[in-house]
């Protein structure tokens, strides 16, 4: 495994680091060069890191989707190295694709950004990330151990105005769906997601065409219900809120009507 996924942790701010003046003079008197050439190779790689389309530094462990907690715990020494420089960037962001055994990771992610961390005395560190925009990838690449990734965001296709009654309808339907089969899970599973993926987000009414990614209930319960991670890319990679709502109108009423917790 290259990553797990934490829970019940409290995170904390990432601490600021101070050069040692002392250090840095002697290292800038004794090594001129090549402390010139390394700040100009870090100058190089901050500029790189800050462009969220090309070179995406690339996590690659599990799914994450738009608006839901994903916390991790990290202990590769590669993926350390992305978190540090995903913070040191000023961006803070990186993308999440699960394992794909032909290509390496999944066509299809999510950006994360990262809202605290805490350092382990032994290198590894505890991150808490939450998901944030749609991405394809169109060329792979890698770096310094990592995966890297140019990719293009995706957004939901616009809804049009005759189609929105009948759309915010069909929607308040499908989520009323998941609230009930939610609440028939055991209080045992229902603190379980809510300590992994945070509570159930409200519906979205009212503003259905303006989410780029659709409303984020649909996302959290795409990540808590029992389907296949192949879906899960599928769900993932739908532009069409019509669509997702359709694809989640049938799994919860095959759970329900199974009986699926």
């Amino acid at each position: 495994m290259r990553c797990e996924r934490v829970e019940g942790v409290r995170f904390l701010e990432q601490r600021p680091f101070h050069v040692t003046r002392l250090l840095n003079s002697i290292i800038a008197a004794s090594f001129s060069t090549e402390s010139a050439a390394r700040r100009r190779l870090n100058l190089l790689e901050m500029s790189e890191l800050s462009d969220l389309t090309t070179s995406v530094p690339i996590f690659v462990c599990t799914l994450a989707f738009p608006g839901i907690a994903c916390p991790l715990h990290v202990f590769e020494p590669r993926y350390r190295l992305m978190m540090r420089r995903c913070q040191q960037s000023g961006t803070r962001s990186f993308g999440m694709c699960r394992v794909q055994a032909d290509t390496g990771f999944s066509d299809f992610g999510c950006m994360l950004t990262i809202r605290g961390s805490e350092d382990l005395p032994d290198g590894r560190s505890l991150i808490d990330a939450v998901g944030g925009r749609r991405f394809k990838v169109l060329r792979r690449s890698r770096r310094d151990g990592y995966n890297t990734a140019d990719i293009e965001y995706l957004q939901d296709q616009p809804i049009a105005t005759e189609d929105l009654g009948i759309l915010q309808v069909f929607h308040d339907q499908v989520y009323q769906m998941a609230l009930s089969w939610f609440r028939h899970l055991s209080q045992f599973k229902q603190q379980y997601l809510h300590s992994r993926h945070g509570a159930i987000p409200g519906p979205d009414r009212g503003r259905l065409q303006d989410l780029l990614d659709g409303p984020c209930w649909c996302w959290w319960v795409i990540a808590v219900v029992p389907i296949q991670p192949e879906l899960q890319t599928t769900l993932l990679s739908t532009t069409s809120l019509h669509g997702r709502l359709l694809y989640l109108q049938r799994i919860l009423q095959y759970l329900g009507q199974n009986e699926v917790q």
